[in-house]
């Protein structure tokens, strides 16, 4: 168990907006040091203003190995540690396969996945020569069920998955964890597209908070709520709930649609 205080540094991938950013403000807001990691910085310099000693921006591609270095150096040459890593940054370009090119899947991968290994790479050997730490991967319930129109960002969110057990496995002799963050299906900007129903998904300062709430927790699967959980466990069990709720992505002569 990795016990945290106010005043440890936590960092946190696509900070500048959405989940990554509510986070980062409700991490703030609790006491931590948190550095934002973003390929653009707009919110996260307004959250700087607030609490400049607080605060540590980085303006970060995950997909080039110079930048996350570069952003993870500079965290330690400030703060002298990095207690909790939270790989967040996502991105999705919603299209059945059919349309999809393998360049398309590449860049998810590349941001999805690969952008996780590089900060892993560059934080977890701090973490083991402190003997301590947390490295939170986000995943979602698409890893488990599937959803039309994602193949590429399903694809990368199973890859994640199987990374994280195999280094919590690997890890089991020492109080750094490995884990998988499940948030809620939740109103992005990134999300839009998909136009799901508000009742269907939960704002990103909710969920910023709950998710602030569990950061040291470090069990193999942390949810944001009992209802992600329940809701996970539900269309695990009975797929054809997942099914009903994306129909409307398909076209009723697609191959599969049925």
């Amino acid at each position: 168990m990795v016990t945290l205080d106010t005043g440890d540094v936590i960092v946190v991938t696509g900070a500048n907006e959405g989940i990554g950013y509510h986070l980062s403000r409700a991490l703030i807001g609790d006491g931590y040091r948190v550095a934002g990691l973003d390929v653009n910085r707009d919110g996260l310099d307004s959250l700087a203003e607030v609490a400049p000693e607080r605060v540590h921006v980085a303006e970060c591609d995950v997909t080039e190995d110079a930048d996350v270095e570069a952003a993870v150096d500079a965290v330690l040459d400030r703060w002298g540690r990095i207690d909790v890593l939270v790989n967040n940054a996502a991105v999705f370009d919603f299209g059945l396969f059919a349309d999809r090119t393998l360049a398309d899947t590449r860049r998810e991968f590349e941001v999805n996945f690969f952008g996780y290994l590089r900060t892993i790479h560059a934080v977890l050997p701090h973490m083991r020569a402190r003997g301590t730490g947390i490295v939170h991967n986000v995943s979602s319930g698409v890893a488990s069920v599937g959803h039309p129109g994602l193949s590429g960002y399903t694809a990368t969110k199973g890859a994640v998955e199987g990374l994280t057990r195999t280094l919590r496995e690997e890890l089991r002799h020492e109080d750094v964890w490995c884990t998988l963050l499940y948030p809620p299906a939740t109103r992005t900007r990134s999300a839009a597209v998909l136009k799901y129903p508000d009742a269907a998904t939960s704002e990103p300062a909710d969920v910023g908070r709950k998710l602030a709430r569990k950061i040291d927790s470090t069990g193999p699967v942390i949810y944001a709520d009992w209802q992600t959980r329940i809701g996970m466990s539900l269309v695990e069990r009975v797929p054809w709930l997942a099914r009903r709720g994306t129909e409307r992505f398909l076209e009723p002569d697609e191959p599969g649609g049925r």
